[in-house]
Parts: C-alpha cells; structure tokens; sequence
C-alpha cells in the first residue's frame, strides 16, 4: 500500500485528471503502476517526469539517497508497467538506459528540471533515467494480470523484444562515439563496449532458459492435450536450434567489439532480430490461443 500521502496524490491524480495541487501543483506528474519484484502485487507511486521526442523519462532519484527507490526494483524484475499520464493510461514497456545513452538523457532531464542535479549530487550512484515506451498492441495485460501460460510467453517474448531495441541503440551509441573521437583526444571509455557484451550475454541466456523451458515443459504439456500439434513443436524446436546458432554468431562477432566493424555488427543484428522476431510471431500465432486457459504460475501440488 503506498503511504497516505502518495494515497492522497494519487486519489487528487485520478480525481482531476492528473492535476495535483500542494508541493506537486504545475508539475509535470504522472501515476507510474509496476508488479513487486518479490510480492507480484501492483504498486503505484506518482513520480515527476520529462518527455523525450514524445516518450516520458522517469528519474529513478529516490531524494538522492544511496539506494535505487522500490519501483525501480520492480520495474528490473517486470519491466511491463502502467501509466497514468493526465486523463490517459498506457501500458508500457519500463526502459532503464546505460552508458552514453543515460548520460545524454540525463544532460536533457537536467536541462528542463535542474533538480535533479541535486539529487545527484547527494549519491554516488548515478541515478536511473528509464523510458517508458508505450507497449505495442500485443501486450494485452497489464502488470499484475499475467493469469495463463499464454500471459506468461507473451511477457517474455515482449521482454525479450525491448532487449534487442535497446542492444541495438546502445551499439549504436557505442560506434558514434568511436566515430566522433576519429584519433582525438582521449579514446572512447570501454564500459558502453563491456556494457553491450554484458547486455548480449544476459539476453541470450534469458533466450536459452526460456526455450528450454518450452521444449522440456511447455510443448511437451500442450502436446498431451493436443497430438496434432506435434509436427509444430517439432519445428519449433528446430528454430530453437537455429536460434542458439546465431546467439553463438552474436557472441562471437562481440568478442572483437572494440575493433569491430560497425556494419559487419549490424548486418549481424539484423539478421538474429529479424529471426527471432518472425520466430516470436509464429510461436505467439500458434501457441497462445492453446495455453490461454492454462493457469500461470501453475497450481501448487
């Protein structure tokens, strides 16, 4: 339960359309909804935000103290949120932002509200700055509503989708920032690179424990209800292998990422997204409308 101030911003939030007087009166406010990292349940704390080209920014600031605020925590563990922003609510998919991205959107939140460079002054640690992405119309559930099997895969695969866009743009930031030095000055630091690495590694092994469990449990499930399903899950399977292969290519074409060539990267980039996108599609096609009466998590006993 929020505390009873919170209760009573958000009560005012939702009351007047996102007009909140006291402290909070003409500021930029909006009602941020994410599942505990440990409970599951729904939390809501109003938060102030900027906009970026469009997409609101939240500051992960928690006063300048030395430890990152509750929701933020949430949003690591569940990064499909819900958002309050005047008389409008959106589902979203919750974006924390690394490297020199971070660092350009923090230059931009510091410019429009220069209170946060308060707050960072306070802490050691630099303070999150998250996009919240409005989710495309795949995501149907909010968070806290994943209640089948079905919610549960398009969770993941709506997870995984947001960790290729951002692979993507922190590469790109990555070989700008190789480009602008061009032999000048102090070379481009290294941890954007070991960030990226870190970043493809996490992603494939999330890749790879969700497709074991699909091969091991789900198919095999779904298969005892449905037999005639079985040439489909065998060919699942093979993209599963045809999608190891090309994480391994991602890894190996990282392994040289300081000296790598932009377009190599890309061309290879694309070609796993494209991949695994046509691959999200086809299992979402095929598998959710079976597992939509399937319970998640699943009963105990």
């Amino acid at each position: 339960m929020p505390n009873p101030f919170n209760r009573s911003v958000i009560e005012e939030f939702r009351a007047h359309q996102g007009k909140v007087a006291g402290p909070f009166e003409g500021q930029d406010l909006l009602l941020l909804t994410t599942t505990g990292a440990r409970s599951g349940a729904e939390r809501t704390t109003p938060l102030g935000y900027v906009r970026h080209r469009g997409t609101p920014l939240v500051v992960a600031s928690n006063l300048g103290s030395a430890r990152h605020p509750a929701w933020y925590h949430n949003l690591l563990a569940h990064p499909r949120v819900r958002v309050e922003l005047g008389a409008d609510t959106f589902e979203a998919l919750a974006v924390p932002t690394e490297g020199r991205a971070r660092e350009e959107l923090f230059a931009h939140v510091l410019r429009v509200a220069p209170g946060y460079g308060a707050y960072q002054d306070r802490t050691a640690r630099p303070l999150p700055v998250v996009r919240l992405e409005p989710a495309g119309p795949d995501a149907r559930q909010a968070p806290g509503e994943v209640r089948t099997l079905a919610g549960k895969i398009l969770e993941v695969h709506t997870w995984l989708r947001a960790q290729l866009v951002d692979l993507s743009t922190e590469t790109e930031a990555h070989f700008a920032a190789r480009a602008a030095w061009n032999g000048q000055g102090a070379p481009p630091k290294p941890a954007l690179g070991l960030q990226i690495r870190r970043r493809c590694l996490d992603f494939c092994q999330a890749l790879r424990f969700h497709h074991t469990g699909e091969d091991e449990h789900v198919f095999p499930g779904t298969l005892h209800h449905h037999p005639h399903l079985a040439g489909t899950f065998e060919r699942l399977r093979a993209e599963h292998r045809t999608v190891a292969r090309l994480q391994g290519d991602l890894v190996a074409l990282l392994d040289g990422l300081e000296d790598l060539d932009p377009e190599r990267f890309r061309i290879g980039l694309a070609r796993m997204t494209a991949e695994l996108t046509a691959h999200f599609d086809h299992e979402e096609a095929v598998l959710l409308p079976l597992l939509e009466e399937v319970p998640w998590p699943p009963p105990r006993g």
